[in-house]
């Protein structure tokens, strides 16, 4: 997809319904979800869930900062939005004049959610950019990543929020798997900032990255993986063979070369070091880039300086949260995840965690 800046407010069509959550009713304290439609007349038109502090049928014009908050496995895009409004809350920013939308994938359990007529991905398709499995116009196929960019369009129109200046895509766990590919494949944040928009994207706690080259972290280097080990360990979402269509035919150096340009925010927990969790990614290919999140964002954090060699690394930053594992409340709550989401005025919880900013 290739905009123009001058396309950039035009070129997304969104309608909107709000509805309430299965069985609730206007007294309860449950968030309620907003229906967006999105698409536009050259690709498919749907609808797609969202949580959002503001009406989005109507223009905002206080709106100056919005910020996507992205789920994790479990599709729970209430929860992370109801977290994000309490940091919001004590942050002490103007809540009118802060966004936040959370979206929410429907998966295929979800049949419960109320989320009818909409796209359906499989259970985890949506964290790497897949299209849906069901739910889209016939003879069209629709990306996870492809509903970031129809939302961030939504956002960059100026006749619905005439003074929003900075945009940021946070996700944690799933959620920053998405986020971290979407901010190396996709194809309208160069049209977006050159509209003047401020765009960041805060990945934190993710099971895996995607690496540029068949290397990974060996000793205290970086080697091709052994194949016997696990043949399809450079196949996306882990690397770059077999990619995902949204990507399109971009090169690995172009895509490399177009990501050190965006401003992407990593950070990771010092206590998600569990080898065992849960939700975490035990496939050969996430296997070969460490076995816990910890040592697979210090390899990561690695890699990029060593792909970037005498190359500036000045528009990424790297931060450990102190003492936090998977949590994404206490990640984002932390005064580093605080500051990255609020800006540096914002307050911060008293026990928030501590950060430790890693040099590139």
């Amino acid at each position: 997809m290739k905009l123009h800046p001058s396309a950039v407010a035009t070129l997304i069509g969104v309608s909107l319904s709000t509805a309430l959550l299965p069985g609730a009713s206007a007294a309860d304290e449950a968030p309620h979800w907003q229906r967006l439609h999105l698409g536009s007349d050259n690709q498919a038109q749907y609808d797609f869930p969202v949580y959002a502090n503001q009406n989005l049928e109507q223009p905002q014009a206080e709106i100056n900062e919005a910020i996507i908050i992205q789920h994790g496995i479990e599709r729970n895009g209430d929860d992370y939005f109801a977290s994000a409004m309490e940091l919001l809350k004590t942050s002490g920013r103007n809540q009118n004049e802060m966004l936040i939308i959370a979206p929410n994938f429907p998966g295929t359990p979800d049949k419960d959610k109320g989320f009818n007529n909409m796209p359906v991905w499989s259970v985890q398709g949506w964290i790497g950019g897949d299209n849906a499995v069901s739910g889209t116009i016939p003879g069209n196929s629709l990306s996870s990543l492809t509903v970031l960019d129809d939302i961030l369009l939504m956002l960059a129109d100026k006749k619905r929020y005439p003074h929003l200046q900075k945009i940021t895509v946070a996700g944690h766990s799933g959620g920053g798997q998405l986020v971290h590919r979407y901010a190396v494949l996709n194809h309208v944040d160069e049209q977006v900032r050159h509209a003047g928009f401020d765009l960041r994207y805060l990945i934190a706690n993710p099971s895996s990255y995607l690496y540029f080259t068949p290397e990974r972290p060996q000793g205290n280097g970086f080697a091709p993986y052994d194949q016997a080990l696990c043949p399809a360990y450079d196949d996306y979402r882990y690397g770059m063979q077999h990619m995902v269509p949204f990507a399109g035919a971009t090169s690995w150096q172009e895509l490399f070369q177009r990501h050190l340009q965006r401003q992407v925010t990593y950070l990771a927990g010092t206590a998600d070091n569990d080898p065992n969790h849960r939700v975490l990614d035990k496939s050969c290919g996430a296997g070969a880039q460490g076995p816990t999140r910890i040592t697979r964002a210090h390899g990561y954090w690695q890699y990029e300086h060593y792909l970037a060699r005498e190359q500036s690394l000045k528009m990424h930053q790297r931060f450990e949260v102190i003492g936090v594992g998977h949590n994404q409340s206490q990640m984002f709550g932390s005064q580093c995840g605080t500051e990255l989401l609020f800006g540096s005025k914002a307050n911060t919880a008293a026990n928030a965690a501590q950060c430790q900013a890693i040099a590139p």
